[in-house]
């Protein structure tokens, strides 16, 4: 079964990720309805990567949250623990340089990088805060953090609403759509497992991050933290 648990082995989620990789892209349109790409647009624009910037893309998967920071100026640096991912995103972004590397262990020195983000990765680290001591190793003093991550919406209705298409309604479509649908039961449960947005917060500042703060997005379906190294 290509899936994982929620203790989130390493082994077993870089496995789920390896064999979903192929239609990973699509499946994430078809179940945002769309959203991800303009989820993608907001975390470029709070990077705000400046020419000649050096961005860490981490959980880059295909390297589709990468291209627009290259398409900027910025030197991007695409990195995952699925080989599966980014053999998949090498063959249709050969000039990006995509690295293979464990949240937890990241393969750069200290104070490498202008700034770093990660979309929808943090919840799959096993070890979230020291995933987010890691990023902030290798960002240089007065460099900035972007997560963005599934959280929790804020309007009571609509948070009953989400929950119920996350566990009932987003299997049955990834069916459809997925080369491996049995991995979306496990994200989906990830995702309900996930802190809210003050608990996100917390875990970045116990990192060592400064002034943690945060945007809701699509009604806190999800949300955009930034920090300060």
């Amino acid at each position: 079964m290509a899936r994982a648990a929620l203790d989130k082995k390493p082994a077993d989620v870089r496995r789920m990720f390896d064999t979903v990789a192929r239609r990973y892209d699509l499946t994430n349109d078809v179940l945002s309805f769309g959203q991800d790409r303009r989820w993608r647009k907001v975390v470029l624009d709070a990077v705000d990567p400046q020419y000649g910037d050096r961005v860490l893309d981490l959980a880059a998967g295909t390297g589709t949250s990468s291209q627009p920071f290259a398409d900027a100026g910025a030197t991007v640096v695409p990195c995952d623990f699925s080989l599966g991912m980014l053999t998949v995103g090498k063959q249709s972004l050969p000039h990006l340089p995509f690295t293979a590397g464990d949240g937890t262990r990241l393969p750069f020195r200290d104070d490498t990088f202008d700034a770093v983000t990660i979309s929808f990765g943090l919840r799959n680290i096993v070890d979230p805060v020291k995933g987010l001591a890691e990023m902030r190793r290798v960002t240089r003093p007065g460099g900035r953090l972007v997560v963005c991550e599934f959280s929790h919406p804020t309007w009571g209705p609509w948070r009953q609403v989400y929950l119920e298409y996350l566990m009932k309604a987003l299997p049955p479509i990834a069916r459809t759509v997925s080369s491996a649908p049995d991995a979306y039961v496990y994200l989906a449960e990830s995702i309900r497992a996930w802190p809210d947005q003050a608990g996100l917060a917390a875990m970045i500042r116990e990192a060592g991050w400064q002034a943690p703060e945060w945007r809701n997005l699509s009604g806190g379906i999800v949300a955009l933290h930034r920090a300060t190294a």
